[in-house]
């Protein structure tokens, strides 16, 4: 699934080729939004919040998406290219203007609703990692959201209600550095919860403006993690090797990579057998598999 920081790439790439200028084309291939004419509405700014995405009209409505796992967003000259691109079946929104069209693929969810009820959708977020103002206050509502979650440190992470915008790569990157279990519970390391949150902000922030997200500064393939999408091979730390294992309750359940060595242990759905580099045998074009715990 996208990470607040491709959602924050794919708002301000909307916003750029969207802002002021009047909808010329709104075509919405949702069953309860099929009939829906927005054309000749102005797109007043489109933006992020946490994994989500508010695109405001001066007509005193947003359409609110999100991108699931598969969703994303594709800005093109409007014609040709766009046009070609409109056609394909996994389309799900495309709205154009004069010079610029946005076509939404494979998107997980897509609502329209007025400006002043957005909290329908995003109400229940906790403070997102890439807020402007974050800061000391929203830092410490995000702290006492993660103290107060009933779950593991990795599972309270992920859980957008104590901090939008983080997923399994910057949870994982982010527990690693500071060298914490991520089968924990938070209150076990209520020291260190500022001290993680921001090293995420910052992180995350950092690579705002960078096609490919990384944690170690290098963007070379296999250099630009430090334990995620790394099992099977050597820790960059300690030269352990990093191992990946289930997180969190059904239907929630994720993954996370992690190293043993210098995050405590196993986890406690890791039985230890010798892992192999993720997808290492893999016939091309087929999906990794994930051992059951």
């Amino acid at each position: 699934m996208p990470e607040g920081d491709t959602v924050w790439r794919t708002a301000h790439r909307l916003d750029a080729a969207l802002a002021g200028a009047v909808l010329t084309r709104w075509d919405l291939r949702w069953p309860s939004l099929a009939t829906s004419d927005l054309r000749g509405a102005t797109t007043v700014e489109v933006l992020p919040r946490g994994k989500h995405l508010l695109h405001r009209l001066d007509c005193g409505l947003t359409l609110h998406s999100h991108l699931r796992m598969e969703g994303q967003w594709r800005v093109a000259a409007s014609g040709g290219d766009a046009d070609r691109q409109a056609r394909r079946p996994d389309v799900r929104a495309v709205l154009g203007t004069e010079d610029w069209t946005a076509i939404g693929l494979r998107l997980g969810m897509l609502d329209l609703v007025p400006t002043r009820d957005e909290g329908r959708h995003v109400g229940h977020l906790g403070p997102d990692i890439l807020d402007p103002a974050w800061g000391e206050r929203l830092g410490n509502i995000a702290v006492a959201n993660l103290r107060a979650h009933g779950g593991t440190l990795g599972s309270a992470l992920l859980d957008q209600r104590s901090v939008a915008g983080i997923g399994t790569m910057w949870a994982a990157e982010g527990l690693f550095i500071a060298r914490l279990p991520p089968w924990d519970p938070p209150r076990a390391h209520l020291e260190a919860l500022p001290g993680l949150l921001e090293r995420v902000h910052t992180l995350m922030s950092a690579g705002l403006r960078e096609a490919i997200p990384s944690s170690t500064g290098i963007h070379r393939e296999g250099r630009s993690t430090y334990v995620h999408a790394r099992s099977g091979r050597p820790c960059l730390r300690c030269g352990d090797t990093v191992r990946v294992a289930s997180i969190g309750e059904a239907p929630t359940q994720r993954v996370l990579f992690y190293c043993p060595t210098c995050q405590g242990g196993l986890a406690p759905h890791d039985d230890g057998r010798p892992i192999r580099p993720l997808g290492a045998g893999r016939r091309p074009g087929a999906q990794p598999r994930l051992r059951k715990p």
